[in-house]
């Protein structure tokens, strides 16, 4: 799709901050399930890079696995509708998953997501949200290991994008420009 305005990206989270927080996250994971077992079960596309640091900084037995939701159609505001896109390849009854999130926005498809999966009986089910944007809350729902809590501002770069661009960012930026086509997979 073509552009009509020129973008500009502003840095909000640079790429130091965000590995520093990504450790601290990991500790407190580590420390919260000491010697444990942990799964991750990482939200596509978004999510990716960051539970690709994080799950390197865990100091436990970890697995992983993905999930793909939608609930965003045409624009950058959810639809209020969400689709699972993709299942998870394997059971998780009985064990330690940590949900990973890009953004928790709307608490929609989070919602969502931890009443699908907290019925396929895990041992606990807590979520890790690279960041949070407590402002554009419609559903009550938390995440225990949050990245950085931000305003409400369209943001891409490390995972997150505009129509499929800007996810090798290594800073997170507020994205001005033209009304983005679509964020499929922004989860809420």
């Amino acid at each position: 799709m073509p552009l009509t305005r020129k973008v500009r990206l502003r840095p909000l989270i640079r790429r130091a901050a965000i590995e520093r927080r990504v450790r601290a996250v990991a500790r407190q994971i580590t420390r919260d399930f000491r010697g444990e077992r942990v799964h991750l079960v990482g939200v596509l596309k978004g999510a990716c890079i960051f539970l690709a640091d994080l799950i390197r900084e865990i100091d436990l037995e970890t697995s992983i696995d993905f999930i793909a939701v939608s609930s965003y159609g045409k624009g950058r505001e959810s639809s209020g509708q969400v689709r699972l896109l993709k299942d998870l390849d394997s059971s998780i009854a009985g064990l330690n998953v940590i949900l990973v999130e890009d953004i928790l926005d709307t608490g929609m498809t989070l919602n969502y997501l931890l009443r699908v999966l907290s019925q396929r009986r895990p041992r606990t089910l807590r979520v890790a949200a690279l960041l949070d944007k407590p402002s554009r809350r419609v559903r009550t729902v938390a995440a225990e290991y949050v990245g950085f809590t931000i305003p409400d501002e369209f943001v891409v770069g490390y995972g997150l994008d505009f129509a499929e661009r800007y996810r090798n960012l290594k800073d997170i930026c507020i994205w001005k420009g033209a009304t983005p086509a679509s964020r499929a997979d922004e989860s809420a």
